[in-house]
């Protein structure tokens, strides 16, 4: 059965509550990447927490954006933070088997506690930037900070400019930079507490304009914009 079947029902923003609205975009932009960020402070201790704010918005310049929230004081969280300070961060991609690790970095630990090492995942020192990567991930990405915008109160959203990417080698070709993405396993989040696996994929490819007309012209069905 499809949407024009059904119906739709519309919300408002104007006349909803925060909760509400945060509950409809996490229950909609579905399935949205994980990074599990790594980063340093001042001091050099480590921390890592994970993102599903988060996506890829630019191949050149190679930009990332991740939108951290703040503490309900409105202080900022480590991660936060500590980009702030370093103006560096490492995005690691999380698969299927690093799923329980990556939760446990999510638990509230004071500042001076190592999610990695409570989760039982292997720092590795980074090569463009201070902060480590996790030799768990099947891709990571180093990153510098390119901008911060301020969303209210509650949120930032940061830009990072991707300086140099660490990719499993057995799922990546050097040559032409193709990435087996069926053996990268990523994980994404969905609403709620649910996840979803990248197990099950199709390919469809971009039809060009051309092959739209063929198709068209194919089907016996006449265009008046061909040109």
């Amino acid at each position: 059965m499809s949407s024009a079947d059904v119906g739709h029902t519309h919300f408002d923003f104007a006349h909803l509550s925060g909760r509400d609205k945060y509950k409809l975009i996490i229950g909609t932009v579905i399935p949205r990447p994980i990074a599990l960020v790594t980063t340093v402070d001042e001091n050099g201790i480590v921390n890592a927490a994970p993102f599903s704010f988060f996506n890829a918005l630019s191949g050149d310049p190679a930009i990332v954006a991740i939108g951290v929230e703040n503490k309900a004081n409105v202080d900022f969280k480590d991660t936060g933070r500590n980009i702030r300070v370093t103006e560096q961060f490492t995005v690691n991609i999380v698969d299927d088997a690093m799923v329980e690790a990556m939760n446990i970095c999510a638990v509230p630990f004071p500042p001076d506690v190592d999610e990695l090492e409570m989760a039982g995942l292997t720092a590795v020192p980074g090569v463009h930037v201070g902060c480590p990567r996790i030799l768990q991930s099947p891709a990571s990405l180093e990153c510098k900070r390119y901008l911060t915008l301020a969303v209210g109160k509650s949120r930032e959203i940061i830009l990072g400019e991707v300086v140099g990417a660490f990719i499993r080698s057995d799922s990546v070709d050097p040559t032409n930079k193709h990435v087996d993405q069926a053996r990268m396993q990523a994980v994404g989040r969905l609403g709620g507490h649910d996840y979803a696996s990248t197990k099950d994929q199709f390919t469809l490819p971009t039809i060009s304009l051309e092959d739209w007309i063929t198709k068209l012209k194919n089907k016996n069905m006449a265009t008046e914009w061909e040109p």
